[in-house]
């Protein structure tokens, strides 16, 4: 199949699925409970904005927002504007939203943003800081698959055509020789897209050999008698690479740089705070979870999971470029100009201030 062909049909793909939301916060809702942070009254508006609306995924892997959200970071740091929440269940939900302006900024994984980027020829996003590191796994059926050999054959889910973790199985299987058609999923390895909501059934019901899947949903699978028989952290060079990254419009990036601005120190010092309270920051993420999902993780899922994840500010932007790499030997992306994905500017003055170092762009940023 032609690339340009792959490419259009993956993100057609990706861009006609419907906006999904969670239960208990609703699409552009604001998310209450008696430990968020009110609009101060008489405050002063950032950047002369009623209100923000960011938008995150359900999953241990936006732990930033999750905790940014439960403690108030955001809503301390944008004063008297307004901080309101949508939780989706997919990224390229998410970049549906951010290019319909439903939400301003936005938590996301790599895959779908190198997806809008490269669909929109560099106009519509910009990746502005990292989130988090690690938290996806290889989860197998012990009684069907004893070793990384045995998964030839085998039918393994992932949690949608060209998100990323579907981009990095595809990459790993092709990587021990193994030939799979991107867009069928079929080959010397099965790959089944499904929901990460629906995986964990399929799996106990015994129409799945495994999943890789980021967390909670890995350790969902273990919980249910998986074992853990790949961490995809053991892939790259120092155990990191990017899961999460925080993007933002062009057009609300260069209207409202001050409001932008607040939400990374906000980010920031929510990464900060979960580092020195990883106990509070986990029982604070659960409960933003129980809020927008209608359901807490119960402890033998939530303790692994949250322990296979890394807060960063650092969005890790080499690893960006390798995934990318990834999906077009996949075949599911032509061969991207990810030049200018990054504007890191507003970042590294947030952690100049704070007496940090700066971040890297890895040669992808505007020039």
């Amino acid at each position: 199949m032609p690339a340009t062909t792959a490419l259009r049909r993956t993100l057609a793909v990706l861009t006609a699925l419907p906006l999904l939301t969670l239960a208990a916060c609703g699409y552009g809702s604001q998310a209450r409970d008696d430990d968020t942070v009110k609009v101060a009254e008489g405050a002063e508006k950032t950047d002369g904005l009623e209100s923000l609306r960011i938008g995150y995924l359900g999953n241990v892997t936006h732990a930033t927002a999750l905790v940014g959200n439960q403690k108030g970071f955001f809503q301390k740091a944008l004063g008297g504007t307004e901080a309101k929440y949508a939780a989706f269940n997919a990224g390229p939900s998410e970049i549906e939203a951010l290019n319909s302006g439903s939400i301003d900024i936005a938590w996301i994984g790599p895959s779908p943003a190198i997806n809008g980027y490269a669909k929109s020829d560099g106009e519509n996003l910009r990746i502005i800081g990292g989130s988090a590191s690690g938290g996806v796994k290889l989860v197998v059926n012990p009684d069907r698959i004893e070793s990384l050999k045995d998964v030839k054959g085998k039918r393994i889910a992932t949690p949608q055509l060209g998100n990323t973790q579907d981009v990095a199985f595809l990459n790993w299987a092709a990587e021990q020789g193994w030939k799979v058609d991107a867009q069928s999923g079929k080959g010397d390895v099965t790959v089944v897209r499904s929901d990460n909501k629906v995986i964990p059934g399929a799996y106990k019901a015994g129409s799945l050999d495994g999943a890789w899947v980021p967390e909670p949903t890995a350790s969902r699978l273990v919980a249910e008698g998986g074992r853990v028989l790949l961490d995809e952290s053991t892939l790259w060079p120092d155990e990191r690479f990017v899961i999460t990254n925080i993007v933002v419009s062009q057009e609300f990036l260069k209207e409202h740089p001050k409001a932008v601005e607040a939400v990374l120190h906000a980010s920031v010092d929510t990464n900060e705070w979960i580092g020195a309270h990883p106990d509070e920051a986990k029982a604070a993420a659960n409960r933003q979870l129980e809020k927008d999902t209608g359901k807490a993780l119960p402890a033998d899922v939530l303790d692994p999971a949250w322990e296979s994840i890394e807060p960063t500010d650092d969005p890790l932007a080499a690893t960006l470029g390798a995934q990318a790499e990834h999906a077009v030997r996949a075949g599911l992306l032509e061969q991207p100009d990810l030049t200018g994905i990054y504007d890191l500017t507003l970042l590294n003055k947030v952690l100049k201030a704070k007496g940090e170092p700066a971040v890297d762009d890895a040669g992808l940023g505007v020039q």
